[in-house]
């Protein structure tokens, strides 16, 4: 019983007395009344008996767990981020993205048998907030991170977070600055050593020795200079590879003036022109231009060297613009057509050298239609030749229509590959 009840009466009887008396001694019998309410209201108050709480019995707690669970997997079901509800140690609640990269049969299986990762399982055992690194999850080299967060006794959230794509860009980033610093040193080298030879025995090389080392010293130099050029072009690109080029241009003029620059005067008459006129296209001239001469000229350099190198533009089957190089070399092996666009990548390395490359012009090329929103193509045939075919979005002249206040309206409109 509440305390206040015992006393209830008792308390009633001395606010009566007590108002009695402050009347008796001059207090306004309005206000004795209204203090003898106010006093008994409030001993009622306390007195009340406290609402009776209610429990659930076994099978309403049990309905409401069911409710609480399937209201959770609604909240989370379109979420782009693996998520997994356990109630002790059985998988209650998955949503599409958990199901998508573990599979529909985790649903009742315990999480440590669905991670199958020895830190994992760990953090399963623990039953406290924790996270750990797992390899392996989806694929070989795949890294997640699992993140374990207790709800109560019973319930736990686990999320999944993929990582893999963050380990890719660290490891890529190695990489390429292991990969530029070699391809640096290596003309430097060269340059540093012949000039040397030439400081330190000024008297003692003939005209022609002498010659040959200033000649190795600025073809070594100028290969330098071309690829600085090109780390810079592509870090160029990468940075603007999320704004697509609106300009419109006259991409038939620009294939045409890029090819024969790439050619040059001493390499024109190899060349095999087959451009369609008027086609036009949504770009970065100067990009464009990059991607024109890259592949003229790995054409010229890496095919036959008397054969001719085929440049054709036309409209693709699917809308776009269609731009074929050919030439009539070697080819190349099969296993190195998947490889041809990473930075660095050389099917010969000596012969790329020798002949000025930097390994990054299909690098370049690549980025520049990714950038356009187009696609790259490579074929290649031993004994045959090599075909390259990158494919940029046209642009479709949309009909001129006149306004109500007599004007003419235009515009472009892209149409997509």
């Amino acid at each position: 019983m509440n305390p206040a009840q015992i006393f209830f009466w008792p308390a009633i009887v001395l606010a009566g007395v007590t108002s009695t008396a402050l009347a008796l001694a001059g207090l306004a019998p309005a206000l004795a009344i209204l203090l003898f309410a106010i006093w008994s209201g409030s001993v009622a108050l306390l007195a009340r008996e406290p609402s009776e709480q209610r429990f659930p019995d076994d099978g309403a707690s049990a309905s409401s767990a069911i409710a609480i669970a399937d209201s959770m997997a609604a909240m989370i079901e379109h979420s782009g981020t693996p998520l997994l509800l356990t109630k002790g140690s059985r998988i209650t609640v998955a949503n599409k993205a958990a199901r998508s990269v573990l599979g529909d049969h985790i649903l009742g299986q315990d999480p440590r048998v669905a991670l199958r990762h020895p830190e994992a399982i760990a953090l399963m055992e623990s039953r406290k907030h924790g996270e750990a690194i797992v390899t392996g999850l989806v694929r070989r080299r795949d890294i997640w991170r699992v993140s374990r967060h207790v709800l109560d006794a019973d319930y736990a959230v686990i999320e999944l977070l993929n990582r893999t794509s963050e380990a890719d860009i660290g490891r890529a980033h190695t990489d390429f600055v292991a990969n530029a610093s070699h391809e640096l040193r290596t003309p430097l080298a060269s340059i540093i050593g012949y000039a040397e030879t030439l400081r330190e025995n000024p008297g003692e090389l003939d005209t022609p020795m002498a010659t040959k080392f200033l000649d190795t010293i600025h073809r070594e130099a100028r290969r330098l200079q071309s690829l600085v050029s090109d780390l810079l072009s592509l870090s160029r690109i990468e940075a603007e590879k999320h704004e697509q080029p609106a300009k419109p241009l006259d991409y038939s003029a620009l294939v045409e003036r890029a090819a024969q620059d790439a050619a040059g005067a001493d390499r024109r008459d190899r060349l095999q022109m087959n451009i369609d006129a008027g086609l036009r296209v949504a770009g970065d001239a100067q990009q464009l231009e990059q991607l024109t001469r890259n592949l003229v000229d790995n054409a010229l350099k890496y095919g036959a060297a008397d054969g001719t190198v085929s440049v054709a533009l036309d409209t693709g089957p699917h809308g776009n613009a269609r731009l074929i190089v050919s030439d009539t070399g070697e080819g190349i092996p099969h296993e190195h057509l998947p490889h041809l666009t990473r930075r660095f990548y050389r099917t010969d390395p000596g012969r790329s050298r020798a002949s000025g490359g930097t390994g990054l012009g299909l690098a370049i090329v690549k980025h520049i239609v990714e950038r356009h929103r187009g696609r790259l193509e490579i074929r290649s045939t031993p004994g045959e030749g090599t075909t390259v075919t990158a494919r940029i979005p046209l642009l479709s002249t949309v009909s001129q229509s006149v306004t109500k206040d007599g004007k003419a309206a235009s515009g472009d409109r892209m149409s997509q590959s």
